[in-house]
């Protein structure tokens, strides 16, 4: 065994000549490499070339200047053609004819034909040139050599030399010989030259109008970066839009077809066109291809928007400079201005921005609303901004049910008389309630109203947001009546069906912020009480008419084509509430958003308005109540509140037990207590002092009976 390793890995005698030895023994079985053939190697280093960047780019630019030399051929002959015939009256009657306006058909072909009888009477005056242009040389030769020889007369009498005469005549004949020569000398390179100012002139023509095939076009064009809008762009994209009666309209229009256009304009971030449709094509052909359309134009779908103004056959095109619309818009003036106030009968709340870069502002005066989209879109911010403006109107009484329970309504506390933050069925029992008592509220001032018709009552706002949680809850009552649901004997339906009915005529609002909208959720009647309805985000064009309305819908309104998650804060609102451009069914709102921190500075503001608001969390439902406790909590803080704020205060805080009180009702519990109503400013106020010095007498007098 060990004479074998020995022999396998150790040889005591080395070879004479390692070097022959070792290669054959360490590669006995290696075939050396072939080299590669020289056409193969060409053929990769030419591949190689071909298909480069720089190889690429220089071919597609010496064919894009050359082919900019054939369109520009191509424009001036056509232009020639033009100017020489009556083609374009004939063009644009054509146009007319397809677009089906016969009027001005009719008008084109009289304008041709006065063209035409123009060109005959000017063809038919060059039969008479040649012989008066014959004679008129004549006779203008004939008057100057007179006039020069009369110049040389007048110089020959003056220098008393005679041969002064024909001075002036040889003097045009040196310059017409002197002409002559630099002409001459001129000709040979202006001959030569001609050729290459020519195609200077026709590239020109061509690079101005990009007279060459896309491909050959710089990667800048042919991607649309930064294209501007214009006419034939426009007329090119409807074209290829894919709706043939149009596509054939076009083509029998020819060059003539941005006459459909009305003059572009810029708007905002962008710029807006009409377009007036061919006889044949429906403007909701138009509308339904806006994906299309907007990737014609080199502009993403969001970037285009499609309305129907009044006109008739016409769309109205909206389209965003590339990129415009991803930018965020400033800050709200609510935030900006620390001085601003509102006014809620006359005043807007700044809301926002259009399209078109212009203020956006919402009357919330006597008018239902209702914000729905889908989750995380912004609706509670779209929805609360409204509040906060509304809150510097100190007339302006909140009550509010935050069902999401996440502390987007926390700084009204404070703010609001009633403030429930919960997603629970127990949150959603008391929202109902809240509801109702606004119900209660409102059937009071309408008694109140046929009392006395000139009565006039301060707002109250009742706010439900992510209402979609109590339409969709399956608790019941007592008499098992469910609080959700859509059918008539459902609570919270039925409460906000009262509401919308009738509370505007009292100053009795319903704001409600849903998501995600179905049948189940957000029911028809409900929807469709709201005079203000915007809606963010959506999923399907049913959802958005369910938010809107189908008037809406059908006349552009699209908020399933905004971007999730990307359009956060944009709006496209139905409302009379709001400046919508004439002819239109809608407008699309991106909104300011206001944080939490900006948020609580308004309100802030707001309560600093007040004499100071008690807020209740929870909706009482005790059968037996304290009176002259209630009045104090209701009080708070203020030194003094007035009577019909007292009323109202306890109304809210339990309607079952004070929603018919009057202030006689009032006075007669405070009857003896020491802290009856008395005169402030010329109105009936109730005192904080007297109030707790009327609960403490109590304690005491029922300490010492006790005793």
């Amino acid at each position: 065994m060990t004479e074998n390793v020995v022999s396998l890995h150790k040889n005591p005698e080395p070879p004479a000549d390692p070097a022959p030895v070792t290669t054959l023994t360490v590669v006995p079985d290696t075939v050396p490499a072939q080299p590669v053939p020289l056409w193969l190697r060409s053929g990769r280093a030419i591949r190689t070339v071909a298909t480069h960047d720089t190889t690429r780019t220089t071919a597609r630019a010496v064919a894009r200047h050359g082919l900019y030399v054939a369109g520009g051929a191509r424009i001036v002959v056509k232009r020639a053609w033009d100017g020489r015939t009556a083609a374009r009256y004939e063009r644009y009657m054509r146009t007319a004819e397809a677009a089906g306006n016969f009027e001005a058909a009719a008008e084109w072909e009289e304008r041709g034909q006065r063209f035409r009888d123009a060109r005959h009477r000017r063809r038919m005056d060059l039969l008479h040139s040649p012989l008066d242009a014959a004679k008129g040389a004549a006779v203008t030769t004939g008057m100057g050599i007179g006039g020069l020889v009369l110049i040389g007369v007048a110089m020959a009498v003056a220098t008393k030399d005679v041969t002064e005469v024909v001075t002036p005549l040889m003097a045009v004949i040196k310059f017409i010989n002197l002409m002559v020569t630099i002409v001459q000398v001129v000709w040979g390179p202006a001959v030569s030259l001609a050729p290459f100012l020519a195609l200077l002139a026709l590239w020109a023509v061509g690079s101005k109008q990009q007279a060459a095939p896309q491909w050959a076009l710089p990667d800048r064009v042919r991607n649309g970066e930064g294209e501007p809008i214009t006419p034939s762009i426009v007329v090119k994209a409807l074209r290829d839009l894919g709706v043939p009666a149009l596509r054939n309209a076009i083509k029998d229009m020819g060059d003539a077809g941005a006459s459909m256009l009305s003059p572009i304009v810029i708007a905002g971030c962008g710029v807006e066109v009409d377009v007036t449709l061919p006889s044949g094509v429906s403007t909701n052909e138009v509308q339904s291809k806006r994906r299309k359309l907007a990737e014609n134009l080199s502009r993403h779908e969001h970037e285009v928007f499609i309305t129907i103004p009044q006109a008739a056959r016409t769309v109205r095109l909206w389209v965003a400079d590339s990129g415009a619309l991803d930018e965020p818009i400033g800050p709200s003036p609510l935030v900006t201005d620390d001085t601003l106030t509102a006014d809620y009968a006359k005043g807007k709340a700044p809301w926002g921005q259009d399209l078109r870069g212009d203020a956006a502002s919402l009357s919330l005066y006597q008018r239902h609303l209702l914000i729905t989209g889908l989750s995380n879109q912004g609706k509670t911010a779209a929805l609360r901004s409204l509040a906060l403006w509304a809150s510097l109107d100190k007339r302006v009484e909140f009550r509010i049910a935050d069902l999401k329970g996440a502390g987007d309504w926390a700084m009204f506390d404070g703010l609001a008389t009633v403030l429930i933050q919960g997603p629970t069925d127990e949150h959603v029992i008391e929202a109902t309630e809240m509801v109702e008592s606004l119900v209660e509220e409102m059937n009071r001032r309408i008694e109140a109203r046929q009392t006395d018709p000139a009565v006039v009552f301060d707002p109250l706002i009742g706010i439900v947001d992510e209402a979609q949680v109590a339409f969709m809850c399956p608790a019941m009552d007592a008499d098992k009546r469910p609080y959700g649901g859509s059918k008539a004997t459902s609570r919270y339906f039925m409460a906000v069906r009262k509401v919308h009915n009738q509370g505007r005529v009292v100053d009795v609002l319903m704001y409600e912020g849903t998501q995600d909208p179905t049948d189940q959720n957000l029911p028809k009647l409900v929807r469709e009480g709201a005079h203000t309805r915007a809606s963010l985000a959506l999923g399907t064009e049913s959802q958005a008419v369910m938010a809107l309305g189908e008037k809406a819908v059908n006349g552009g309104a699209a908020p399933h084509l905004l971007r999730q998650g990307l359009d956060k804060g944009t709006l496209v609102v139905a409302s009379d509430g709001i400046a919508i451009p004439k002819g239109q069914s809608s407008i699309t709102v991106r909104t300011h958003f206001i944080g939490d921190e900006d948020a609580v500075a308004i309100t802030d503001r707001a309560k600093a308005l007040r004499n100071g608001v008690t807020t209740l969390h929870v909706v009482e439902r005790s059968e037996e109540r304290d009176p002259l406790a209630d009045i104090a909590a209701v009080i708070g803080d203020a030194p003094r509140l007035r009577t019909q704020d007292v009323l109202k205060r306890l109304s809210a805080l339990d309607g079952d037990a004070y929603g018919d009180w009057s202030p006689g009702d009032l006075t007669r519990v405070l009857d003896g207590t020491g802290a009856e109503p008395y005169k402030s400013d010329g109105r009936m106020v109730v005192g904080r002092d007297q109030i707790t010095r009327a609960l403490a007498r109590r304690d005491n007098e029922d300490s010492a009976s006790g005793a």
